[in-house]
């Protein structure tokens, strides 16, 4: 049976909407704080989603590099420093690309790893949902009721009746048309510096790299087997998309992206199966980012974030569910190993970690 490479029904509208989780507290910390243009922001996102729906034919997720984001909305960074920094990191990502030095560290990488990383990254999103959840416990516990009972129905998916209860939410307490700005604007012209390229790449970008290897990359690609096992996704495939985004979105508002596991997860756990969904969502950002990125803000700072969270929980018991493929207890051992030193420092310390162990239980074995 051919596979469909495209669908454009409720089903992948649903599951674009899956990733909404993990992007919008960056995406409104980055507009808030930082003062990214909301145009440059959403337009950039949405033609880049196009790019990857048409690209790989699949659900491809598209998120803000945690680590930057992070870092930059805490030190209250300027706009130029954020798009600089993205534009050094696409750089890295070539170069990671034409020297092949990704396929040496993917050679290495054991299962057990990769496990240990989603682990870590779903008990991450479960903290991060809670916060979310605790602001409306009685919102988020009917959120939670829609998503078990509608999770796997096609014609009404979950994610569209969360939003739809959203929206209903916001109109009952009359917030959502006083927050409507309707108005056409373009993307803006932004610059980079080499200065602020080199403060970027030193404050946060040595950081961010081996964490974008581990997460948007290697986790990435092992999802995506997991998922569609007859689509295979090369890393060397990821680094370059990554690397051409990078390099040229800056220039025109566009912030530091790439892919992610938890939002892979997320889209495929709402309905998600074809590269519809990416061009649907990018589509809708467009659509944003021309006629109401004046609205777009208060639009974010409103919307009941107890939904969020139930739609957090969900995605990280589904990367959870992944880690019953690994058996042996050695093999236990080093995923826990992973997950536990991924929560308390980071991911790069936990893959670099988890690798360690891995070869030197393999060597006592041998």
């Amino acid at each position: 049976m051919k596979i469909r490479e495209f669908e454009f029904n409720l089903r992948e509208l649903a599951g674009s909407m899956g990733d909404f989780g993990t992007l919008l507290p960056l995406a409104i910390g980055y507009i808030v704080v930082n003062g990214l243009n909301p145009a440059g922001f959403l337009i950039m996102m949405g033609l880049v989603n196009i790019f990857l729906g048409l690209v790989y034919k699949l659900p491809m997720p598209l998120q803000p590099k945690k680590t930057v984001a992070t870092v930059a909305i805490a030190q209250g960074w300027s706009p130029s420093l954020i798009y600089s920094t993205g534009f050094g990191l696409g750089i890295v990502w070539l170069f990671l690309y034409f020297t092949n030095l990704i396929q040496i560290i993917v050679k290495y990488t054991p299962k057990s790893v990769t496990r240990g990383i989603t682990l870590a990254l779903g008990f991450t999103l479960f903290l991060t949902g809670f916060e979310f959840f605790k602001t409306d416990i009685l919102i988020g516990i009917v959120a939670i009721l829609i998503i078990l009972i509608f999770r796997k129905n096609t014609r009404l998916p979950a994610a569209i009746l969360l939003f739809l209860m959203g929206f209903a939410i916001l109109i009952f307490k009359g917030q959502l048309m006083s927050i409507i700005d309707i108005g056409f604007t373009l993307p803006p012209l932004t610059s980079i510096s080499i200065k602020d390229i080199y403060t970027g790449m030193i404050l946060v970008g040595i950081a961010q790299i081996p964490l974008t290897l581990t997460n948007a990359v290697i986790a990435v690609t092992a999802l995506l087997k997991d998922y569609f096992p007859e689509k295979p996704v090369s890393e060397r495939k990821l680094l370059l998309n990554m690397g051409i985004v990078n390099t040229i979105v800056p220039f025109f508002g566009g912030f530091p992206m790439c892919h992610g596991a938890g939002g892979l997860a997320g889209q495929y756990s709402f309905g998600a199966r074809t590269g519809g969904a990416n061009i649907i969502e990018g589509s809708i950002e467009i659509s944003l980012g021309l006629f109401l990125s004046k609205s777009i803000l208060n639009l974010f700072s409103v919307f009941p974030m107890s939904i969020v969270g139930a739609m957090l929980f969900y995605v990280s018991y589904e990367l959870a569910k992944l880690a019953r493929d690994i058996k042996a207890k050695s093999e236990i051992f080093v995923m826990l190993l992973t997950t536990l030193i991924s929560i308390v420092s980071n991911m790069a310390i936990g893959f670099i970690a988890g690798i360690l162990v891995f070869n030197i239980i393999k060597k006592l074995k041998s």
